[in-house]
C-alpha cells in the first residue's frame, strides 16, 4: 500500500464536524450572540470544575446512619478506572462541598485548597483527575469556553509609532467580555443575560497589561470608535491542555537556590526590549508563568509547603484577591482553582511557623487518609493486578485480600473499649456484624480514633511486594497469600518510613494475625467445598433460629412431621453453638444476642441473613461439615497412598474449589494440602 493510502486511512478516523466545533472562530459580535444564548460559557473556574464533577453523576447512600454521596467522576470510568479513587467518599464529599461553596461565591473561592495526608493516599491522583477532567470537559458542548486574539491582516501603525501585524493571542486566555469597558458592563450584561433566567455573568475583572495596552492604543488610533477596535478581535473556542500549557498548570518545587518567583508570574523578554525600547512595555514581557498558563482553569502545587517564602507571597495574592503582580506591571486579574498537596511533616512545620499565619488563614485543609475499609482497599490492588493485566500467572483467591487486610490493620488504632480486637474492628468497618454492635457503636469507634488512616502502610509498598511475588521463581504458574505475606515481612527490615522498631514489631505481629485469619478462611472454604450445599445451611439456620426463638420466649415448637408441639431441640442448638466455643453457661446470653440482633435488623427494615452474622455462619458451616465430613478423610491427602475412591472425592472437592472459589489446578491442590496438614496437626475439631 502507498504512503498516501495510509494517510487517507488515518484521515478517515477524524471527525471533521467535531474538529470544526472545537476550533470555532468568529467575530466579537458573534461571540456576544453565543453569550446571549448560553451565558454559562462565562463561568468562573470554580463553577466550571463543580459543574464538571456533577456532569458525571452521583449516587446518594446511607452508611452508619449518615447520608453520603459518591461522585462518579472520581471513579474515572471515562478512562477505564485508571485514576479511580476508592474508599474516600467522605473526604471527596468535603472537597466537592468546597467547590460548591466557591462556585456560589460564598468565600471558598478565596482560599487555597490543601490536600493533606500520608504518602500514597491518592492526593496526587485527585489533583491529576481534576486537571484531566477539566481538559476533557472543555471539549464538550456543556464545558465550552472562549478566548480572543488580536488580528492585524495588514501592518497597523499605533499612535506610539510601533507596528502590529499578524495574530496576537491573549497571553492569559482571557474571557472576551473583558474587552467591554467596565463602565459599560452594567448596561450590557443584563441584556446579554437577563436576571430572570437565574444566572448572572460573574465579575470577570480587567484586561491583562499586554491586551490593555493594545486596546488603549487602538481606541486612540480610531478616536474612540469601539466598533473599529472590535474589528481587530477574533474570538475562538478554548480547549484546556496541560501539554500545550493552556488552562492547566503544575508547579513543582526545585532546589531552593534555583527557585524564582517569576516561574509563577512570568518574566521580561530581554530580546524584545530593543524592539519596544523599555522593559516596562507589556509587549516585552512573557506572561508565561504557571499562574498565567492556568488562568481560567486549575493550577496544582506539588508538595506545596516546600515552596520558598517568595512563592508563598505570590500565592497569597492569587488566592485572596485573585491577582498576580508581574515584575514592573500592575496587579493582573486571574481566575483559577488553586490546589496543593502536602504530607504531615511539612504541614506540622507550617503550623509551627508563626510567619505563615497569613497562608494558614487562607487555606482549606482536606484530610486525605489511607483507606480503612477492607473491600475498598482490595479494589486498589485488583485494579493493578487482574487477569487482563497479569498474563501467565494466576493469583490465588485471597492473595490480594490478605495483603489488603494487613495494610488496613496497620492503619487502625487499637479499640479503646468494647473488648474488641483490631481484626474485629476491621470487620465491623467492612460491614460485618457482631452481636451487640450497632451502627451507633461503629460511629463511636470511628469518632474515638481521630487519626485513623493518617498512619500505617502505604498501598504503594503493598503493590511493590505483590509485584516481587509475581516475578519471583518460587512458582511458575501462580502466587498465593503466603508468598505475598512473606514478601511484605521481608521488606519491613528496610522500610524507610517505619518510625520505630516497636512499630516494625507491631506490623510483624499483624502479619501473624492475617496468616491465622487466612488459615480460618481456607479451612472454611474447603469445608464448604466438601459440604457445598448452601440450601442445607439455610435450612439448618432456619431450624436453629426457630428453636432459639421458642427457647428464649419459653414456647414450644411445632414438629413439621408429627404436627405436635415439642420442646426446643436443645441437642441441635448446642451442637451448633459448641462449634464456636459457646460454653453451657453462656448459651442463654448467646441466644438472646441472636434474637436481639434479628429484632434490631427488623426495626431498620432489614432481613436477617446467615451470611451477615459471621459467628453464626461459621458455626452453621462447621456443623454441616461435621455432619458430612465422613464422606472424605482430608487427612489422607498427606498420606503417600490414596485409594481410588478417596482420590475421586478429592478431585470433586478440588473441582468445586476451582468452580466456586476461583482457584486454578495448582492453587487448589496447594490449599487442599495446606488444610489437610492443619487437620493432620489436629488444629481442627473433629
Amino acid at each position: 500500500m502507498s504512503t498516501n493510502h495510509w494517510a487517507q486511512k488515518i484521515a478517515s478516523f477524524q471527525d471533521k464536524k467535531t474538529y470544526q466545533s472545537l476550533n470555532w472562530e468568529g467575530s466579537f459580535d458573534e461571540y456576544l450572540d453565543i453569550v446571549r444564548q448560553n451565558p454559562r460559557v462565562t463561568r468562573t473556574a470554580y463553577q466550571r470544575v463543580y459543574d464538571m464533577i456533577l456532569s458525571h453523576g452521583k449516587t446518594e447512600y446511607i452508611d452508619n446512619k449518615k447520608r453520603l454521596v459518591r461522585y462518579h467522576f472520581f471513579s474515572d470510568e471515562q478512562h477505564n478506572g485508571r485514576d479511580a479513587v476508592f474508599g474516600l467518599d467522605v473526604p471527596l464529599m468535603k472537597l466537592v462541598n468546597v467547590f460548591k461553596a466557591a462556585a456560589h461565591g460564598y468565600g471558598a473561592e478565596k482560599r487555597v485548597i490543601l490536600l493533606h495526608g500520608p504518602v500514597g493516599s491518592s492526593k496526587s491522583t485527585i489533583a491529576r483527575s481534576l486537571k484531566r477532567g477539566l481538559e476533557d470537559y472543555t471539549k464538550t458542548p456543556e464545558g465550552a469556553l472562549y478566548t480572543y486574539q488580536w488580528v492585524f491582516d495588514e501592518k497597523t501603525t499605533l499612535p506610539d509609532g510601533s507596528v502590529l501585524h499578524g495574530r496576537i493571542p491573549s497571553p492569559l486566555h482571557e474571557e472576551p467580555l473583558k474587552l467591554i469597558p467596565r463602565d459599560m458592563r452594567g448596561r450590557l450584561f443584563p441584556e446579554l443575560c437577563p436576571p430572570d433566567n437565574g444566572y448572572a455573568i460573574p465579575d470577570i475583572g480587567e484586561l491583562n497589561p499586554h491586551c490593555r495596552f493594545i486596546f488603549r492604543q487602538l481606541v486612540a488610533k480610531y478616536d474612540g470608535d469601539l466598533e473599529k477596535v472590535y474589528g481587530h478581535v477574533r474570538v475562538k473556542r478554548l480547549i484546556f491542555s496541560e501539554k500545550d500549557r493552556i488552562g492547566v498548570g503544575t508547579f513543582q518545587p526545585k532546589d531552593e537556590k534555583n527557585q524564582d518567583s517569576t516561574e509563577l508570574t512570568g518574566d521580561i523578554n530581554y530580546r524584545k526590549i530593543a524592539e519596544f525600547g523599555s522593559d516596562s512595555d507589556p509587549r516585552a514581557f512573557n506572561f508565561d508563568g504557571e499562574f498565567c498558563v492556568a488562568n481560567r482553569g486549575v493550577i496544582e502545587f506539588v508538595e506545596m509547603l516546600k515552596l520558598d517564602v517568595a512563592f508563598l507571597y505570590d500565592l497569597l495574592g492569587a488566592t485572596q484577591e485573585h491577582k498576580i503582580k508581574p515584575k514592573k506591571f500592575p496587579q493582573t486579574d486571574i481566575d483559577e482553582l488553586i490546589i496543593g498537596h502536602t504530607n504531615e511533616p511539612e504541614f506540622k512545620k507550617l503550623e509551627s511557623n508563626e510567619f505563615m499565619e497569613a497562608l494558614r488563614d487562607r487555606t482549606i485543609k482536606i484530610d486525605i487518609p489511607y483507606i480503612t475499609k477492607l473491600s475498598e482497599e482490595i479494589k486498589i490492588y485488583e485494579k493493578e493486578f487482574n487477569p487482563r493485566r497479569i498474563k501467565g500467572k494466576h493469583i490465588a483467591p485471597h492473595t490480594l485480600e490478605m495483603a489488603a487486610m494487613w495494610a488496613v490493620l496497620t492503619r487502625l488504632e487499637e479499640p479503646k473499649k468494647h473488648n474488641l480486637s483490631v481484626l474485629q474492628k476491621l470487620k465491623l468497618y467492612n460491614g460485618k456484624t457482631l452481636p451487640n454492635f450497632t451502627e451507633d457503636n461503629i460511629k463511636e469507634l470511628r469518632k474515638e480514633a481521630a487519626r485513623e488512616g493518617l498512619e500505617g502502610i502505604s498501598p504503594r509498598y503493598v503493590q511493590d511486594k505483590i509485584s516481587n511475588a509475581l516475578v519471583s521463581d518460587k512458582s511458575e504458574s501462580s502466587i498465593n497469600p503466603f508468598m505475598v505475606l512473606n514478601e511484605l515481612e521481608t521488606g519491613l527490615k528496610s522500610h524507610s518510613l517505619i518510625p520505630s522498631e516497636d512499630t516494625r514489631k507491631k506490623y510483624r505481629e499483624l502479619l501473624n494475625v492475617v496468616k491465622q485469619e487466612y488459615e480460618d478462611i481456607v479451612k472454611n472454604e474447603v469445608q464448604r467445598a466438601i459440604s457445598a450445599d448452601e440450601d442445607a445451611i439455610a435450612k439448618l439456620c432456619s431450624n436453629y433460629i426457630d428453636n432459639v426463638k421458642a427457647y428464649t420466649q419459653k414456647e414450644k415448637i411445632k414438629n413439621k412431621y408429627t404436627g405436635l408441639y415439642d420442646e426446643p431441640d436443645e441437642r441441635l442448638m448446642r451442637s451448633i453453638e459448641e462449634k464456636i466455643d459457646i460454653p453451657e453457661s453462656r448459651k442463654d446470653d448467646f441466644r438472646r444476642e441472636i434474637m436481639n440482633y434479628i429484632g434490631a435488623l427488623a426495626i431498620e427494615g432489614k432481613v436477617f441473613n446467615w451470611r451477615t452474622n459471621e459467628r453464626l455462619q461459621k458455626a452453621l458451616e462447621l456443623k454441616l461439615f461435621e455432619d458430612q465430613k465422613d464422606s472424605i478423610k482430608l487427612k489422607t491427602l498427606v498420606s503417600s497412598v490414596v485409594d481410588k475412591e478417596t482420590q475421586e472425592k478429592i478431585d470433586v472437592v478440588k473441582s468445586r474449589l476451582i468452580k466456586n472459589f476461583g482457584y486454578d489446578e495448582e492453587s487448589a491442590t496447594d490449599v487442599l494440602n495446606f488444610v489437610a496438614s492443619i487437620f493432620a496437626r489436629g488444629d481442627a475439631k473433629e
